[in-house]
């Protein structure tokens, strides 16, 4: 395995982790005004992923960074093409973010109903966006000779990626609810075992709508990815069992089984091209034509093997430390 190849998992494996952990953040955000039916269960929501959200951003912020450092072109390219998408998600998560901050600055319901609709805005459009984005890359866009985009904003709103971005939050919203049944108790834990249960067939059918979309639009038959979106879809369906006999534990593993599985589906079918040019296959970005020379990817090997054990390792610890379900009773203690 060369260090192009070795890059090109590592981003794969850092955007995997950040789907499966901050999938759950959104999809507490979107179903946070839902939920909640005061003031003090909404709290109770934003509680059970308040040590946790702002780190699991983390890994996108160093998945992007890894794109950077080994694959320029690939960022350049993607960034570029898909700016005013991107501009877009960025503006939601600043929304999303001061809405944590500034909800509780001010007891009026007024203020806590506005800004937990902005909770809701900054986790609905990014996880939307994000699988409209994926869905980009697995079909193709228009790449020239030079690398350069050559479509607009709305070539990126073609039916299959909207599918995809549908899935992507469909999932991100299932992926949630199991969440906050492990996270939660009483009447809350009830509501979301129900509302996880509810989602879960739709999901499902959307997933599935999805997975033989990609199978026509691009060439996942072919390609090595295949067993493990059958997998991903397997996972998916196991969910609805698995919550109508309340294992939330299983449910929520099996949730993130399936987004793992989903974005290695992802990134199998890519390799070893990072972008697919619509207009000549010759042009697409792969994982040579567009890194940065093996000296720059022998030093962040080195640095990577140093740092991300350390990262892991205190993510893991906070994690164990806020294991606890959250409930009424212990909003004093937040």
């Amino acid at each position: 395995m060369d260090l192009n190849t070795l890059w090109f998992i590592l981003i794969g494996v850092l955007f995997t982790g950040f789907f499966i952990l901050e999938g759950f953040d959104y999809g507490v955000g979107i179903l946070l005004p839902f939920l909640g039916k005061d003031d003090d269960e909404r709290r109770v929501l934003i509680n059970t992923i308040g040590p946790f959200w702002d780190g699991n951003e983390v890994w996108l912020l160093v998945a992007g960074g890894a794109m950077f450092a080994a694959f320029p072109h690939w960022y350049a390219t993607l960034f570029s093409g898909f700016y005013l998408a991107l501009v877009v998600m960025l503006l939601a998560l600043i929304v999303r973010g001061v809405a944590f901050e500034f909800r509780g600055k001010d007891a009026q319901p007024g203020w806590r109903a506005f800004w937990d609709w902005m909770i809701f805005i900054g986790s609905f459009v990014p996880a939307l966006l994000w699988g409209v984005a994926f869905g980009n890359l697995l079909r193709g866009v228009p790449i020239d000779a030079a690398m350069n985009y050559t479509g607009d904003f709305f070539a990126l709103l073609n039916p299959y990626a909207l599918l995809a971005g549908l899935g992507a939050l469909g999932v991100t919203t299932l992926h949630g609810a199991t969440f906050l049944a492990l996270r939660t108790e009483g009447e809350l834990l009830a509501r979301a075992r129900a509302t996880a249960r509810r989602l879960s067939l739709p999901v499902l059918g959307v997933f599935v709508v999805a997975l033989i979309a990609t199978a026509l639009v691009t060439d996942l038959l072919a390609r090595p990815g295949l067993p493990l979106a059958l997998l991903a879809g397997i996972a998916l369906a196991a969910v609805y069992g698995l919550l109508r006999r309340q294992r939330d534990g299983w449910a929520f593993a099996l949730m993130a089984a399936t987004i793992a599985a989903t974005v290695a589906t992802i990134f199998l079918t890519l390799f070893p091209r990072v972008m697919i040019s619509t207009l000549k296959p010759e042009w697409s970005l792969t994982i040579y034509n567009a890194s940065s020379t093996p000296y720059t990817l022998t030093i962040m090997t080195i640095v990577a093997v140093i740092f991300v054990p350390i990262v892991l390792l205190y993510q893991g610890w906070t994690y164990y430390v806020f294991r606890e379900r959250v409930s009424k009773k212990s909003l004093a203690a937040y």
